[in-house]
């Protein structure tokens, strides 16, 4: 069975109002390089379907502030079945890891369907470890979570400086590719979500053109700023 090693890196994530992220955006786009899976100079459309628990512990765990925590969900992009991929995002203190596992669009009508055993026999860990949260730990389906990601990276340091914008909320439908999902706007519209990722350290350059330090950091977590929204729409 493939059980790759976790390689944990730094996270940080800011609110920006948009005076903030003109300025920033134009500081960043000259000197790096726009991610590769741009569509556009806006960037791209990422659509996640977030799984959790009976108890709700994904939430719960970030809003009080564990220590380790993880959360699963299945992402596609720019409303596409082309790439689906099935995630684990894990955090420890200030450290987060992703990994990721390919999946098909039968795999996935499947779980959609409470077809689990479409996944007992993955060799890979994380799809295994999946089919036992959805099998035995009562995981399910709870939110989706959409935005645009206007990313930039650098080489050097494995540096990604992402910003983004019009986080929607779907509040009437758990399908990712549900032709009818209603949306609804979490953020501001002059907000946007600055999130700077890098491995062991963040080169000079990229610290002097983002200035972290200039900023208020957050806990962000766009899975709890749109779950609490459904959540509140269903009280």
């Amino acid at each position: 069975m493939n059980n790759p090693k976790k390689s944990f890196r730094h996270e940080l994530k800011y609110y920006l109002n948009a005076i903030e992220y003109i300025a920033l955006q134009e500081k960043v786009s000259k000197y790096l390089a726009l991610d590769k899976n741009s569509v556009n100079k806006d960037g791209y459309r990422i659509t996640s379907l977030y799984f959790d628990g009976v108890h709700d512990h994904s939430i719960y765990d970030k809003n009080n502030g564990y220590f380790q925590r993880e959360k699963y969900r299945i992402r596609i992009y720019n409303g596409s079945d082309k790439k689906i991929t099935l995630e684990r995002k894990s955090k420890r203190g200030d450290f987060i890891c992703k990994e990721a596992a390919p999946i098909t669009r039968s795999m996935y009508d499947a779980i959609m369907k409470g077809d689990f055993y479409v996944l007992e026999n993955a060799e890979n860990l994380l799809l295994s470890d999946f089919y036992a949260a959805l099998q035995y730990r009562n995981f399910r389906p709870v939110v989706i979570v959409d935005y645009i990601r206007e990313a930039y990276v650098y080489d050097f340091g494995n540096v990604r400086i992402t910003f983004d914008k019009q986080l929607n909320a779907g509040i009437n439908t758990i399908d990712l590719f549900d032709e009818h999902i209603i949306s609804q706007e979490i953020l501001l519209p002059e907000q946007v979500i600055l999130e700077v990722k890098f491995d062991h350290f963040l080169p000079d350059v990229v610290r002097q053109l983002v200035q972290p330090e200039r900023h208020v950091r957050s806990t962000i977590s766009k899975y709890v700023l749109c779950r609490e929204v459904m959540i509140q729409n269903f009280n």
